[in-house]
């Protein structure tokens, strides 16, 4: 049964947290997912959250802090000790514990650090923050089942219970040298069939994809993706094998990249929630709107140069905001599908091949949509020289609009700049200048003004 929050369930915890009814509260959430009870933290006020983590235990409350919103968790863990926080960490993955402690200023995570009682997990949280931010290195988890390819299948299969119950999950079974290089990797089927004095090199898989450790997160997401993995072991330069990165670390990379992606394409320039404040939200706006209002003002520079076209055929004037639309939209579309093809690594071939193909997409399209707008013009108006005219502005507009669209993200791409910034206003404030100026450009020659 999935667990709803209701209005009744809140009145609920806000009169037993007033009646100090620790008991009762602790038995409400006992049979509540982790990630509910995060949830349930979000809409309940600040001091009942801190009220209800101090209460939980450590095992429940170190998977809630993973769950909890950035700006919440950031508030709850500026109100817990360093031995509170510590207590909370001992309990997480290696990985969800160097993100928490990530997020606390350096003497803050200096102090946390030194009260971990298990000496190995401080280390192993020390290792992790010392990696690159977007890196495999610093998405991994240290947890993992490794065995020598020494070893016989009676004697791993003794010593690999001690390290699983470290870990989670258990997708593949590590298989390194003497020297810790990692040399393949053992299913639990082939581990289980196995005779008992065989060797592990006897039996293991030589063929094991890895990522290096300073892989860049998004290119690990496109290889788990590509070879449908649940788990990547990572090594170094010299192969050693360091951790492993489970697909539940993926989702958030690719859920973190899309939502930056959407936000850069809707014109903001900063991760921002609809909670942040009017200033951040101002921040995070306002160069996008000011990009917009330099491409309306050259809109109408533009517009302004061709004021006698206007005058003998004001008809024409009408008509701008169709061309600047289609220009906008068709340019939005392209940019579009080639982002999302360069984030799932689909994209292949040269630019030139890619510019020739939208040039004959775009071209298909604007044919169809100038006979259109065509005979609508020439019924409406009456007059065969400015259907003519608008018509054949729109095929070029959508022809130009398309390949601007592609070019854009694939230079970008190229350049090493996120492609994700060429959709959106960039695009359409582009495009609505360059139509406009092809529009009356080529309307003024078709009608000799």
């Amino acid at each position: 049964m999935v667990f709803e929050i209701t209005n009744e369930f809140l009145e609920n915890l806000t009169s037993l947290i007033k009646a100090n009814n620790e008991k009762a509260i602790t038995k409400l959430f006992k049979e509540v997912h982790y990630a509910d009870v995060a949830e349930v933290l979000d809409e309940v006020n600040f001091e009942e959250a801190i009220y209800i983590i101090k209460l939980l235990d450590s095992e429940k409350t170190s998977e809630i802090l993973t769950e909890l919103e950035d700006d919440i968790r950031e508030k709850i863990l500026k109100n817990l000790s360093a031995q509170e926080i510590a207590d909370e960490v001992g309990e997480m993955d290696t990985d969800d514990a160097a993100d928490i402690i990530g997020e606390l200023s350096e003497e803050r995570q200096e102090r946390v650090i030194k009260a971990i009682d298990d000496d190995e997990l401080a280390a192993d949280i020390k290792e992790l923050l010392s990696y690159g931010e977007d890196t495999a290195g610093a998405l991994m988890a240290k947890e993992l089942v490794k065995v020598y390819e020494t070893w016989t299948v009676a004697g791993c299969m003794r010593r690999i219970r001690g390290q699983a119950k470290d870990v989670t999950r258990v997708h593949s079974i590590y298989v390194v040298d003497k020297e810790d290089k990692l040399v393949g990797r053992l299913s639990l089927k082939d581990l289980i069939i196995a005779k008992s004095e065989q060797h592990i090199a006897d039996i293991l898989k030589v063929k094991v994809d890895a990522v290096n450790v300073n892989e860049d997160d998004e290119e690990v997401a496109k290889i788990m993706a590509k070879y449908d993995l649940e788990a990547i072991p990572v090594v170094d330069d010299n192969n050693v094998l360091l951790g492993r990165i489970t697909i539940d670390d993926i989702v958030d990379v690719l859920k973190e990249e899309a939502d930056k992606d959407y936000q850069m394409a809707a014109g903001l320039t900063q991760d921002v929630d609809s909670d942040d404040s009017i200033l951040d939200l101002t921040k995070a706006r306002l160069p996008w709107l000011f990009l917009g209002l330099i491409g309306g003002i050259g809109a109408f520079i533009i517009m302004e140069g061709f004021q006698g076209v206007f005058e003998k055929y004001a008809s024409l004037f009408f008509f701008t905001p169709l061309i600047a639309a289609m220009a906008g939209n068709v340019g939005v579309q392209s940019s579009a599908i080639i982002v999302q093809g360069l984030a799932n690594d689909d994209v292949k071939g040269s630019i030139n091949s890619r510019l020739i193909k939208e040039m004959l997409l775009a071209a298909l399209n604007g044919i169809i949509l100038a006979i259109f707008l065509f005979l609508f013009v020439w019924i409406y108006e009456g007059k065969i020289n400015t259907a003519l005219a608008i018509s054949s502005s729109l095929v070029i507009v959508i022809i130009v609009a398309g390949l601007i669209g592609t070019f854009v993200p694939l230079f970008l791409d190229k350049r090493g700049i996120d492609p994700a910034i060429a959709t959106g206003p960039f695009i359409t404030t582009s495009n609505d200048i360059f139509g406009i100026l092809i529009y009356f450009m080529i309307a003024k020659m078709i009608l000799g003004i």
